[in-house]
């Protein structure tokens, strides 16, 4: 790394370090339907702070899968940001609109996160685009800030790089991220509980959710898609908002280029979720319809029924595919 981002960073976490040393209550948020990497960096902050004797309220909008019941803390999120905290802290969140209605307008004190497309909303801002998860930074920056690693917070880091890589298997895992996972589990972090818990374990209300959407699957020039409307979830018994994972399930699948899912929601929006081969950046597409993320995984929200969204989002990505130059079956 040149000189020059070197000593950039030192003085970011020199101002983190004075942040957190000042502060007496901190509040921590990520975005709404919140993944294992917002819940992950969400928990291990917030604990890693409470072992420094620091008063800290974890706050989401959308509540936590109970599949992350394991980490501690989880039992303690809250919906709201305290009026008394002198501290506000987001992670894994590229956007304040992504944060859904919690900030109510407030401006971070800081923001730690990993996509490439934030927006820098923080009076600080470590984003670090090419780390594989937010846990990751943070699971390498705490020291730095004078923030111990134990147990508790080596799980819920763990979780979060399961969470964002799919157990080590995204095309960006470097070996330090092999490296830093390794170093969380010297510190006591259970990694056949975390990797269980993150990627293997699945309710039967998930699947019957998946085989609602599986009926309408497409396959076409490369872009494998399809749909979950409010009464797949009801049909399932599923309470959740999202896909269930299924995005990341369908980009399994070696006959697509780029895989969406489009998830009907009950404010009049439409979630869509993209993922995408390597030399496919699908952050492009989602940035354009005011969403973000990563090249190779990207969401956005948009207002409209579930066929309008599609008949406009559609289009663009088949766009895209074409623009990539990729080949496909």
């Amino acid at each position: 790394m040149p000189k020059q981002v070197r000593k950039a960073m030192s003085d970011i976490d020199l101002k983190i370090r004075e942040l957190f040393a000042k502060a007496k209550h901190v509040a921590i948020v990520s975005h709404i339907r919140p993944d294992g990497d917002a819940i992950g960096s969400l928990l291990g902050l917030a604990l890693a702070l409470e072992d420094a004797g620091k008063r800290v309220t974890t706050v989401l909008e959308d509540d936590v899968d109970e599949k992350y019941s394991y980490l501690e803390g989880a039992d303690r999120v809250r919906k709201e940001v305290p009026a008394g905290a002198d501290c506000l802290v987001v992670v894994d969140c590229s956007d304040q609109r992504r944060t859904g209605e919690v900030l109510q307008g407030r401006v971070p004190n800081l923001v730690v996160d990993h996509h490439k497309t934030n927006l820098n909303f923080g009076r600080i801002n470590l984003v670090l685009e090419d780390a594989e998860a937010t846990a990751l930074i943070l699971a390498e920056r705490l020291p730095e800030w004078g923030l111990n690693i134990t147990a508790a917070v080596a799980n819920a880091l763990l979780t979060g790089i399961l969470a964002d890589t799919l157990g080590f298997r995204t095309s960006n895992v470097g070996p330090n991220c092999l490296r830093v996972a390794a170093d969380l589990i010297d510190k006591g972090a259970d990694l056949h509980l975390a990797y269980h818990q993150t990627l293997v374990t699945r309710t039967a209300a998930d699947v019957r959710y998946w085989g609602q959407a599986l009926k309408r699957l497409n396959l076409r020039e490369g872009l494998l898609w399809t749909s979950l409307n409010l009464d797949d979830r009801i049909q399932a018994g599923y309470f959740n908002n999202d896909d269930a994972d299924l995005v990341n399930i369908l980009s399994s699948v070696s006959d697509a280029v780029v895989t969406m899912v489009f998830v009907e929601q009950e404010s009049g929006r439409v979630k869509i979720s993209w993922r995408s081969i390597e030399g496919v950046d699908v952050s492009k597409i989602a940035f354009k319809f005011g969403g973000g993320g990563h090249a190779a995984a990207a969401g956005a929200e948009l207002e409209g029924s579930l066929t309008g969204v599609m008949q406009v989002v559609l289009p663009e990505t088949f766009k895209l595919i074409n623009e990539s130059g990729m080949r496909y079956r």
